[in-house]
């Protein structure tokens, strides 16, 4: 695989996504969006992340010139326990109430990603993922909430980080459930020729 001269712009603030964009060599540039994250009453979790994936790209696409030819790729991950979306927790009680929840069950992780053209045209794929957490006591998760890191992430851990010792099992991808599945996002864009 050799990195193309075509470049995309990514609508995401996630260092994970950079980091992943990067290790299938693929050139980007960053687009700063702000989407409001609300799930509506009744939506479904695939409904919810597709239409939040979608609204980044299109939120990225309208900050470009009309004729840059460039293309937008956006993409969300939510964290789906019981049929519950799980969020980023707002603060250390809903983080620490979150993995207690997760502690000793299996959830879903829901990645969406939406690649959009400058026609306005939009392809998205869905990466949904089970994982298992083992049991972890309640001293273990206050540990892994002061370490910072689960603060701004859907569920409240990250895969790649401290929280990799509670997964006990992975159905699916890891890259989908770090937020950017690399599988489907190299599917978008060789629909491209990217």
């Amino acid at each position: 695989m050799s990195a193309s001269s075509k470049y995309i712009y990514l609508a995401s603030a996630s260092p994970r996504r950079r980091e992943l964009l990067e290790q299938i060599g693929v050139n980007y540039q960053l687009l700063s969006v702000d989407v409001p994250e609300q799930l509506l009453a009744g939506e479904l979790p695939e409904a919810f992340v597709l239409r939040l994936a979608m609204a980044k790209a299109s939120a990225g696409r309208a900050l470009l010139d009309a004729d840059d030819p460039a293309l937008v790729l956006g993409a969300d991950t939510i964290v789906v326990h019981e049929g519950r979306v799980l969020g980023k927790p707002r603060d250390k009680v809903e983080g620490l109430a979150m993995l207690e929840q997760l502690s000793a069950t299996t959830h879903q992780v829901y990645t969406a990603i939406a690649l959009m053209g400058a026609d306005g045209q939009v392809a998205s794929r869905l990466s949904v993922n089970n994982v298992s957490f083992r049991a972890t006591s309640h001293e273990e998760r206050e540990v892994y909430w002061n370490t910072g890191e689960p603060g701004d992430k859907a569920g409240g851990y990250g895969i790649q980080g401290k929280a990799a010792i509670f997964i006990e099992r992975l159905e699916g991808s890891y890259s989908g459930v770090m937020g950017l599945p690399l599988f489907e996002t190299s599917e978008l864009l060789a629909l491209y020729d990217i």
